[in-house]
């Protein structure tokens, strides 16, 4: 099978919507353009100046119908169109404080009322990824493939939030690529670690509700619960659907 590039996603507001890209350019020691931008710190959160962890942070392994949410960014303005099946489409400013109040209304019925509530957007110069170094995430089309098959359902690639979906792999192989380099079209990434997930994964994402136990499955086939890797940028450049990628 041709080893090409299947799926570019990305998140802008972390937790918030997703959206598929045709291509993207990636820089050196960056994460994904414009991916996990601006987070949502609930009225609980203690933050640090700069990047802060997920639990600060709304996000679906806490409100599952944030799951739902897709999103569209527009570059040149800032500003982000969000569309949820319940809630319908909001269209604001997340650098804009004028637009806060308006995007909280919107955002809040879909928060457990158990919850804290959705307080504000933060940035941190950098994107607001789960790990604690500027990372794009990378994962298999093979691996996915494997896991539907074991749990006999068919699971979509936008519960895991990736960023770099790779067709052309053995199931799982990605796991043994710590440490090495991996070329993308122009880009060159170097795989650091595995991504272990949580309860967001178990959430439709078309209908932001509960209906795969994939930690479990997970967990009962392999003994652990990752699922794709996190890698850094060491060489930038572009990559697009189709492009080829190769280990050295």
């Amino acid at each position: 099978m041709t080893r090409r590039l299947a799926q570019i996603c990305r998140h802008p507001i972390k937790g918030h919507g997703r959206e598929t890209l045709a291509s993207v350019r990636l820089s050196e020691g960056a994460c994904l353009p414009w991916d996990r931008r601006w987070a949502v710190a609930h009225e609980a959160a203690r933050l640090e100046p700069g990047w802060n962890p997920c639990m600060n942070f709304a996000r679906g392994a806490k409100a599952p119908e944030l799951m739902a949410i897709t999103s569209v960014l527009d570059e040149g303005t800032g500003r982000v169109t969000l569309h949820h099946p319940a809630r319908g489409e909001i269209r604001f400013r997340p650098d804009d404080p004028a637009d806060l109040h308006r995007f909280l209304d919107w955002v809040g019925p879909l928060i457990p009322e158990s919850r804290a509530r959705p307080a504000q957007i933060v940035s941190a110069g950098r994107g607001m990824t789960d790990s604690d170094f500027p990372s794009v995430a990378i994962l298999s089309m093979a691996s996915l493939a494997d896991l539907s098959a074991r749990m006999g359902q068919d699971l979509s690639t936008h519960r895991w939030r990736g960023n770099l979906w790779l067709e052309g792999a053995a199931p799982w192989a990605e796991f043994d690529w710590t440490g090495r380099d991996i070329r993308i079209g122009e880009a060159v990434l170097r795989v650091q670690e595995r991504i272990t997930r949580c309860t967001a994964t178990q959430v439709n994402p078309e209908s932001g509700k509960t209906d795969a136990q994939t930690l479990s499955a997970l967990e009962a086939h392999f003994g652990h619960q990752d699922f794709g890797v996190y890698a850094t940028v060491i060489q930038g450049g572009t990559v697009a659907l189709g492009d080829e990628w190769s280990l050295p």
